[in-house]
């Protein structure tokens, strides 16, 4: 198709590609007398909906060494091709030669600005240019009230999207279908689905009839609240309506029916939906897989994929993936890598979640030397290794006890410019700990503090059991006691790791007042605690005090476990005689 650009006075001149427009370009550049910036700006203008941005940079700065000035059009044009670009800070330096050079920014300027701060989610800075352009006397058009209203309800900005919505009535602007549909969707993603229901009354109060798109929304709401029943009834109501259902529609109902574990309802609908003559799309397919997989259904979805094949629908990366999982999750490692070598036949390259779940499957399945060959392959290929499968392999190595190369790893993953994040540092101290490799796990630790990973109770449990296991009970109370000083309370998790550590070196009196002061940090003995202290007393021979606890935590409604009724079991046979009496 080809593209006109219309001269004053002058045949249209039409060009097909970029590569054309650049040859008008060069007769305008060449032609004398010199060609004027109305001029310059339609073809260039043209160039911008080939959506060349770069290209139209570089002529408007070739336009000016030529001498030709700028106007407020080919301004707004140069703005927007860096806001298109994501450089919004160029664009607003654009704003700033215009006033430089007296030039007079109108309505377009801002709301191209406004769009740009929209777009890279700086909604804040979007909302204050608004108000700056109001103040200075210019009046929004409803695009750019759309465009702002976009931006809150993308972000989830409820409460600002709805007075925005407002603020456009009070000014005169009464909202149209698209600003009610946008904010009743912010509504209902964020589980407002009242006052999205609202909103829908009240737009048909104002004669505005919802499309299918305000009902997708409320319907993907209503789902994704369980409200399977009402979003039914508003399917009837789009019936009634004589609105037609779209695969939007479709895929929306099958995926909620996928999700509460009604897979024969969601085959079901897919044939419904066939009849209603809509045939379903990868989307469609690929939530049905996905359900079967998660249900240990391999096969089934394996033949789901082979039926979207013969109705001419290709797999993609989502799909394949699925399948992937699905075998891993059944520890089917060979199938799985069968699926994966498949889709690299297909032309379907592996991204990083494949190589990721790959590499997960093999760690799980205790096959790391397989894992390391997939992390090996990707080093040679497109993918990078990211932050998920490092901390899967660091796992992987830790349980298998090969402590030097999860080490040797970790410098690794350093070296590549991988920064940890609080998952992967709890894996390696926690690995550092159970591999008795305690020294290390506190220099890490310490770590974690200087590069700002402020630690929660659970790396401060991993080292106090740590250090309660390699019978360092004076470090590991330091570290108890040092919770406090961090604005930390231990949990019921860590008093039981304390408790047992003291009850080990003998210091049941000392683990009984730790025991009887939980209370003061509102947290209550469990039966895991009762057992430990229990424990501790008879295997420091307080069986008095033993059996009181033992009556104490039966009336708490807790039992003991088979550690503990073993060594009452072994205190009455040795004994001869019944303790409990």
């Amino acid at each position: 198709m080809s593209m006109p650009v219309r001269g004053k006075g002058k045949r249209d001149h039409r060009f097909d590609n970029v590569d054309h427009a650049l040859i008008l370009f060069n007769n305008l550049i060449e032609k004398y007398p010199k060609s004027s910036i109305e001029e310059f700006n339609k073809l260039l203008g043209a160039i911008v909906k080939m959506k060349h941005y770069a290209i139209v940079v570089s002529k408007y700065r070739q336009i000016e060494l030529l001498g030709v000035s700028h106007n407020v059009y080919s301004m707004n044009i140069l703005i927007n091709c860096f806001c298109q670009l994501g450089r919004i800070d160029f664009g607003f330096s654009v704003l700033g030669k215009m006033l430089k050079l007296g030039v007079e920014p109108d309505v377009v300027t801002f709301s191209t600005l406004i769009n740009g701060l929209c777009n890279q989610s700086k909604i804040s800075e979007a909302v204050c240019m608004f108000d700056e352009m109001t103040e200075k006397g210019y009046q929004p058009n409803l695009i750019v009230y759309s465009t702002v209203l976009k931006g809150l309800s993308k972000t989830g900005n409820t409460d600002r999207a709805v007075r925005f919505l407002r603020l456009m009535e009070s000014r005169g602007y009464e909202p149209n279908i698209v600003a009610y549909s946008t904010v009743i969707d912010c509504l209902c993603k964020n589980g407002l689905l009242q006052e999205a229901l609202n909103l829908l009354s009240e737009m048909k109060v104002k004669g505005i009839r919802p499309d299918i798109i305000t009902y997708n929304c409320l319907i993907h709401g209503m789902c994704n609240l369980g409200q399977q029943e009402e979003a039914t009834r508003l399917l009837n109501k789009m019936v009634d309506n004589n609105i037609s259902l779209d695969i939007v529609t479709y895929t929306i109902l099958i995926d909620a029916l996928c999700k509460e574990g009604r897979i024969s309802k969601a085959v079901e609908t897919v044939d419904m939906m066939r009849k209603q003559g809509i045939e379903p799309n990868v989307v469609t397919y690929n939530t049905l897989v996905d359900s079967h997989c998660k249900e240990g259904m391999i096969s089934e979805a394996e033949d789901i994929v082979d039926a979207m094949i013969k109705r001419g629908i290709e797999p993609n990366n989502v799909t394949y993936n699925t399948l992937v999982n699905g075998h891993c999750l059944q520890n089917e490692m060979d199938k799985a890598r069968r699926v994966f070598n498949l889709m690299i036949e297909k032309g379907c390259a592996p991204n990083i979640v494949t190589y990721n779940t790959m590499i997960n499957g093999y760690c799980k399945g205790k096959r790391l030397d397989e894992a390391m060959e997939l992390v090996h392959e990707i080093s040679q290929k497109e993918p990078i290794l990211n932050i998920v499968t490092y901390s899967t392999l660091l796992q992987s190595m830790f349980q298998l006890g090969r402590v030097s190369t999860a080490c040797e790893l970790f410098r690794k993953m350093l070296a590549s410019g991988q920064v940890p994040d609080i998952v992967t540092c709890l894996i390696l101290l926690d690995g550092l700990c159970k591999t008795g490799h305690i020294e290390e796990a506190l220099k890490l630790f310490q770590a974690m503090r200087n590069g700002g990973l402020e630690p929660d109770i659970v790396p401060y449990t991993i080292l106090i059991d740590g250090f309660c296991k390699a019978g360092h009970i004076e470090v590991a109370k330091e570290l108890f006691h040092q919770l406090s000083d961090s604005g930390l309370k231990p949990d019921v998790y860590t008093y039981c790791i304390m408790i047992n550590g003291l009850c080990k070196e003998g210091l049941s009196d000392e683990a009984y007042r730790l025991f009887g002061n939980m209370g003061d940090n509102d947290c209550l003995p469990n039966s895991c605690c009762y057992n430990v202290m229990i424990r501790g007393f008879l295997r420091n021979s307080y069986a008095s005090k033993a059996t009181q606890l033992l009556t104490e935590m039966v009336g708490k409604g807790f039992s003991a476990d088979i550690f503990t009724a073993t060594l009452f079991m072994d205190l009455i046979i040795y004994s001869n005689k019944s303790v409990l009496l």
